[in-house]
């Protein structure tokens, strides 16, 4: 009986587990990609021996959080975490700032898509900033949609932006990103 308990429990831990050539096809990735995931410490595993095993949870987190973005999302996601560092030093300028600009936008977009987006935008700045600082720094499909009509506009002097820009563009080439093979 001892035995059939351990052996069930195994068998479960054993299927929660994939190899890297299993997450690779999950992810839609080539087998090396997925190990250099796990080295960079993106993707957590274990050892079998010198085999890398990965837990399908952990593989099904990544693909549903880390979508591939394009390379101009990737930029605005990386300009969106330098408006976050203002929203986090100073929230009452930024979303003072935001506020005004959403005001504007508004009346340039009654109708439409837009006017969607910037509702959304309204009842985020209403709201807790942690949702703010969470909208701006994710990679989702509905936070993208978000920042390509954030009310963030001018948060961020020309300077900054450039600095930003300056520095995605060095890390962008020198280092894989996810979905880049």
């Amino acid at each position: 009986m001892r035995t059939a308990v351990f052996d069930d429990t195994r068998a479960s831990v054993s299927q929660d587990l994939l190899t890297t050539g299993e997450a690779a096809r999950i992810l839609g990735v080539s087998r090396q990609h997925v190990v250099n995931l796990c080295d960079r410490g993106d993707l957590p595993f274990t050892t079998t021996g010198v085999h890398r095993r990965v837990r399908r949870a952990d593989v099904e987190a990544l693909r549903a959080t880390a979508a591939r973005l394009s390379r101009d999302q990737r930029r605005s996601l990386w300009l969106a975490h330098a408006v976050a560092g203002h929203l986090v030093t100073d929230p009452e300028t930024t979303l003072a700032r935001a506020r005004a600009n959403l005001s504007t936008m508004r009346e340039r977009h009654p109708r439409g898509q837009a006017a969607k987006w910037l509702a959304e935008w309204a009842d985020l700045l209403d709201g807790p900033v942690d949702d703010i600082l969470t909208t701006l720094t994710s990679p989702s499909p509905r936070a993208r949609e978000l920042r390509q009509n954030s009310p963030f506009a001018a948060v961020l002097s020309e300077d900054e932006r450039r600095h930003v820009r300056d520095a995605f563009a060095a890390h962008s080439s020198t280092r894989s990103t996810w979905g880049a093979e």
